[in-house]
């Protein structure tokens, strides 16, 4: 009987903990929104520059491709472009009309949307895109990368979370490549 009892209050200690772990993350998820990462695949080539990407005053976006099917919503490439710029702007690089140019584009090769089943676990959406860095003028790629977005928590579910995410990944990926002093305010 003993053991039962310890054993009641155990799993009843291990639900509330649960709960309250789920609630924490959905209230930082409602703060701080999807998140985004991202995975080179074909690094910038070896550069003196710790930070190669000095030479770009402008990034834009470039076409992005379904390579899944068809599966993915028309909305997320609706959203992406707004959602880039925003951040971008967040931290702090450039956009000169005039200047040099680099183009970000890529192939979609995984969505996922939350199911009944993963919604009662614990939500999981993502999408995973393979991006290229490419010099607008010559047109060469310079860089690879799969960029992902992803949410993890019910507040943040749907299409326009996952484009959030997206951003976050390639804004990521070329706020680490690029210069600290050529910044704008």
């Amino acid at each position: 009987m003993r053991h039962l009892v310890l054993l009641s209050v155990l799993a009843t200690a291990t639900f509330f903990v649960g709960g309250c772990s789920r609630a924490i993350g959905e209230g930082a998820g409602l703060v701080l929104g999807a998140k985004g990462t991202y995975i080179p695949t074909q690094p910038l080539a070896a550069s003196k520059e710790a930070r190669p990407l000095g030479a770009y005053r402008r990034f834009e976006l470039g076409p992005i491709t379904d390579g899944i099917g068809g599966k993915v919503p028309a909305g997320l490439l609706g959203y992406l472009p707004a959602e880039l710029d925003s951040q971008l702007r967040s931290k702090k690089l450039p956009n000169d009309p005039a200047g040099k140019t680099l183009v970000l584009r890529g192939e979609i090769i995984h969505y996922e949307s939350a199911d009944l089943v993963g919604i009662a676990l614990g939500p999981l959406e993502q999408v995973i895109v393979r991006m290229e860095m490419v010099d607008k003028e010559t047109g060469s790629v310079l860089a690879v990368a799969n960029c992902v977005g992803r949410t993890k928590e019910g507040v943040n579910l749907g299409v326009k979370s996952k484009a959030q995410g997206l951003a976050k990944a390639i804004a990521g990926w070329i706020d680490n490549r690029y210069p600290q002093d050529q910044r704008v305010d």
